[in-house]
């Protein structure tokens, strides 16, 4: 799975590097501990109305969405956090994303993501098995364009002119890890590439088969993972210091993998 990552690009970076119209909002600040429930930059494709009819045109936004898909289905708003992740294996199919994967498809920039592997040392702690967090990233210093959803939920007690009544939230599109980091953890985030973006996000492209086609997986050879401090470990914690290997933030490993 992915539940935490790094996201501390600026607006202006982001709306540079993705081609961005119009950014929409008032978008999180730089962000070394993205957690699930919390805010994060997000890219999408709206098509234009007016009067309550489709103009043709498609307007690319950069926008906050809340990390957690709640279905606009949904009977409540607390199911979010349940589904921060959609398995590329089920995601044209599964009901809580079908719809999504059809029409509602967007690019969550990373820095990289997170990820905790179970250690085991001998002698320390009584032997009993510990989690090492490792940051995975491109070994290139580009960022990752990873494949999300988003959803559109109103909440059936607040009138439809009441802004907060409306919650748009997002999930991260996973797969199985590649040899580069799956020894860390079995699932990875899938992303999109540059050349597949415009079609990722077109609104007017309907067939959630279609789109998945358009997944894919990052080449093991361009992935980095390096352990990283606990710090990360406690969501309060948050700065660059969190994605800095674990030997230049003075907290030497008692094992390592590498």
């Amino acid at each position: 799975m992915c539940g935490r990552y790094a996201s501390s690009a600026s607006p202006d970076e982001l709306a540079e590097e993705y081609e961005v119209d119009d950014i929409i909002g008032e978008l999180p600040g730089p962000d070394y501990n993205v957690a699930p429930t919390v805010e994060v930059p997000a890219i999408l494709e709206r098509s234009v109305k007016s009067d309550g009819q489709d103009t043709g045109d498609v307007r690319r936004r950069l926008t906050p969405l809340t990390w957690g898909l709640v279905p606009s289905w949904a009977k409540a708003r607390n199911t979010g956090a349940k589904m921060i992740n959609a398995r590329v294996e089920t995601v044209a199919s599964k009901p809580a994303f079908k719809r999504a994967c059809a029409v509602r498809r967007c690019l969550l920039p990373a820095d990289g993501y997170y990820e905790w592997y179970e250690l085991r040392t001998p002698g320390v702690n009584g032997g009993k098995p510990r989690k090492q967090p490792f940051f995975i990233h491109r070994a290139d210093g580009e960022r990752l364009a990873m494949a999300g959803l988003y959803e559109i939920w109103r909440d059936p007690t607040k009138d439809r002119d009441d802004d907060s009544a409306w919650l748009r939230t997002c999930t991260v599109i996973t797969t199985q890890a590649t040899d580069a980091v799956g020894h860390i953890h079995d699932r990875m985030p899938m992303v999109i590439t540059p050349e597949r973006w415009d079609a990722w996000l077109d609104p007017k492209q309907t067939d959630p088969d279609a789109a998945r086609q358009l997944l894919a997986v990052t080449e093991p050879a361009l992935l980095e993972a390096y352990a990283v401090a606990p710090l990360v470990s406690n969501v309060k914690n948050n700065g660059p210091e969190l994605v800095r290997p674990l030997a230049e933030v003075d907290q030497p490993a008692e094992e390592t993998l590498f």
